[in-house]
Order: C-alpha cells, then structure tokens, then sequence
C-alpha cells in the first residue's frame, strides 16, 4: 500500500487548527492540577529543571517521531504503525506501539472524566458561594457522594462524546478555537491576580531559585513522569494528530510550539497557584488535596472569592475537555478504521465503555488507582519507549529525514541519537524506577 493511497481523508483545515488543537490535547490536567502538586512534593525549583530538561532532550525529539510516522502514513496509531513496519520490511506485529498508546490514553480518560466532572462541579460550587459559606449545605447536594460523583462524571463524558461526534472540522477545530483564547484569557487573568495580591516573591524563589542539592532520583523519576504524561507523548495522540497533518509543514516548528505551550502553561500554573499557597499559609506537599481542599478554603476568605475559586475552576474543565476529545478520538479512529465501524458509531461504543469503566471506578473501592498506575505509570512510559525504538529503529531513516527535512543534517543525527539511544533508556530507568516504588523493591 503506497503512502498516497494511506493518505488521510480527513486534514486539519488550516496550520493554526491543527496547533489549536494539539496544543489543546497537550494542556490539561496534567499542567493545572498534577503539575502543581508534583512540583510541591518534590522540592520546587529542583523538579521544574529536572521537568525542563527532560521536555527538551527526550520528549520533544520523541514528539517528533510521533508526527513524522502519523503524517508518513496517515491511518491511526495503530495502522501508521503497523504499514510503517511493513513496508520497512519488520512484522506488522509492530502496530502494537499504537496501540499501547491508544490503550493508554484510552484508560486515562475513564478516570480522567471523574476528575473532570468534580472539577466542574466546584465551579458551580464556587460560583454560587459554597465556598464561601463554607460548602457544607452546598456541596451536600452538589457533590458529596457517588451518586452525585456519577451525575457529574456523566455530564463531562456527555459534553466529551457529543464534541468529537461532531467530527474533526465542526467538533474538535470548532471548539479548541473557542476554548483555547478563553483558556489562555483566564490563566493569565488568574496568573496576574495571584502574582499581585499573594506571596508572588516566595512563589518565585520557590519555583526557580537554584537547588540542584535537591535533586534526588525520586526527583528525576517525578519530573519524567510528569512530562510524558503532561505533552502526551506516548500516548497516541501526535501520531493520531500527525496523520491530519498536510505535508508542507514543519514537524521540528510546530512540535516546538506544542511542546514549548504546554510547558509554558505549566510554568504559569504553577505562579498562578503557589502565590496562593504562601499567602495563606498552605503545604505546597499537600498533594491532590491542594486543588480540592486546600485552595477551595483559601477562595472563601479571599475578595472576590466567589468570582476567582469558579474562574479557577472553570479553567480547569477546559484544560481537562480539551484533552479528553483527543482521548476519544484516538480509539473512535481506531474502531473506525480496524473494526470498520462508522465514525459516530465509534465515538459513542468506545464514549459509552469510557463512562461504564469510569462509573464502576467510583463505586468499586481502588479501581482508579488501579487504571492510574496502569495507563499512566505502566502503559504511557511504555508506550514512550516504543515509540523512541520504533521512530529511531524501525521506521526507515530516508523516511524520517524527508518528514523532518526541517532539521539541518547535523540536528537530524543528533535527534536520532536522543530517540534511538538518550529517550528508551532514560524511559526504560524511569519505568523501572517507578515500578520499583510502587511495590516497595
């Protein structure tokens, strides 16, 4: 099968659609609430160098091969894979890279709509006072139990199905051009105010002044591991993204905006938040209860409280909606080119089984933190590995070199250096790291 006839039906209208977009799966929640509570626990300014360097040397070059082979082959992560080796001469067994990173991406969504729709559901708190009030009253009928948990969860997943059903043009590019100038609107908006009414020299020296004495392999593997999770490389999402992408653009340039945004939205995040914490005397280790508890409470006694805890909130949901669409389309393009379903058809069965799983996570005790460590700390590192050795090994090297022709000869050999060699086995330690960790080796 030639390259013309993978080539894709469907394109991003425009190079600004196609950043929009991307950029809009990149950020999330990952930036505005993982982030944050990633850097407290790990020392501040030691984690964002460590989390700098790894976006720079390992995940943008590994962001690039995920757009070289989707844009070379145009089918889904799982097809772009799978042809690519075949016609390299390796077994197609090789498709496997996409699919883990679908799978992966696919089961982060599950639980990531939970979260989703509590954050939502704070923002209606935080609008209509709750906070304010203390919450008592307000979040009994609000958010205060499975039930209420679900209803949310449902609604996130609604809004999630009935966008990405709407297809590429009149959902995804029709909405991330909606959302993205009304996200960045209020994360510098919020940014500004944090910065002149909080503790916005602590937030600094904490975020960036040198610790290097800091750093500690705990450190190293945090950082990593936020920074794969954050920009979604390993995850399906570029090589679903790239096979949109028209051949006359620059991957290295675009690449380099969608990396360079999301780390700067992190960054921002983080000075938006920890003014916050050190004017009111908060842990900035305090973990996920820093955006669910610790915050709320400081929004009740700040002026325009109200006002300031529901843009916060409402900012959130944006960042985590524009992530999910990508999620979902991810597996509705895989159900529509390998199971040959028709394309809402496939939004809805792979929309529907995403709601199922992520009910069942709030009702069955410890089923999220299962599909967590799973897709984010199994499958995602896993998924970055492969798609390193598949880009810096298996794809052909005349094929690369013409989809980064962009890249002078000197920084080419030096981007296949970082993804056949720096990239799987810095993943591969991290991996080990981790698992290590969890189970306490």
């Amino acid at each position: 099968m030639t390259d013309q006839q993978n080539a894709p039906k469907r394109q991003w209208s425009s190079r600004s659609a196609f950043l929009m977009a991307s950029i809009g799966a990149a950020v999330g929640l990952g930036n505005l609430w993982r982030f944050p509570f990633q850097a407290g626990e790990n020392g501040g300014s030691a984690f964002v160098f460590v989390y700098l360097l790894c976006v720079l040397v390992v995940v943008y070059p590994a962001m690039m091969g995920e757009l070289a082979v989707g844009r070379r082959k145009g089918l889904s992560a799982v097809g772009s894979t799978r042809e690519m080796a075949k016609d390299a001469g390796r077994s197609p067994l090789w498709g496997i890279v996409g699919l883990v990173g679908v799978s992966a991406s696919y089961f982060v969504l599950t639980i990531y709509a939970v979260i989703a729709g509590r954050i939502l559901a704070y923002s209606l708190m935080a609008f209509t006072g709750a906070f304010a009030t203390g919450g008592a009253g307000t979040e009994s009928i609000i958010y205060a139990g499975p039930l209420q948990a679900v209803f949310w969860q449902t609604l996130f997943m609604g809004v999630t199905i009935a966008i990405v059903a709407r297809g590429l043009h009149g959902g995804i590019e029709r909405f991330t051009f909606l959302l993205m100038p009304a996200f960045f609107v209020l994360l510098v908006g919020l940014c500004a105010y944090a910065l002149f009414t909080g503790a916005a020299g602590d937030a600094i020296n904490y975020l960036f002044a040198p610790r290097f004495y800091e750093i500690t392999p705990q450190v190293v593997l945090a950082a990593f591991g936020q920074a794969f999770f954050s920009v979604a490389v390993g995850g399906g999402v570029m090589l679903t993204y790239g096979a949109f992408l028209s051949k006359e653009e620059d991957i290295a340039g675009n690449g380099a905006i969608i990396a360079g945004s999301d780390t700067l939205v992190a960054i921002v995040a983080g000075l938006m938040i920890f003014p916050v914490v050190f004017a009111f005397g908060l842990d900035p280790a305090a973990g996920m209860g820093l955006i669910f508890s610790a915050m709320p409470a400081s929004f009740a006694t700040m002026p325009f409280g109200s006002m300031i805890g529901g843009a916060f909130f409402f900012l959130a949901f944006i960042a985590a909606l524009t992530s999910s669409i990508s999620m979902l389309l991810l597996a509705s393009v895989v159900g529509e080119e390998q199971l040959k379903m028709g394309r809402r058809q496939s939004v809805f069965i792979f929309g529907a089984i995403a709601w199922a799983i992520g009910g069942a996570s709030i009702l069955v005790p410890h089923l999220s933190e299962w599909i967590d460590f799973f897709a984010g700390q199994v499958a995602m590192p896993v998924g970055g590995i492969l798609v390193a050795v598949f880009a810096g090994w298996v794809a052909p090297r005349a094929v690369m070199r013409g989809e980064l022709s962009g890249l002078s000869d000197f920084v080419f050999r030096l981007w296949r250096l970082i993804v056949r060699y720096v990239a799987p086995i810095g993943v591969s330690l991290v991996l080990v790291l981790g698992l290590k960790a969890h189970f306490g080796l």
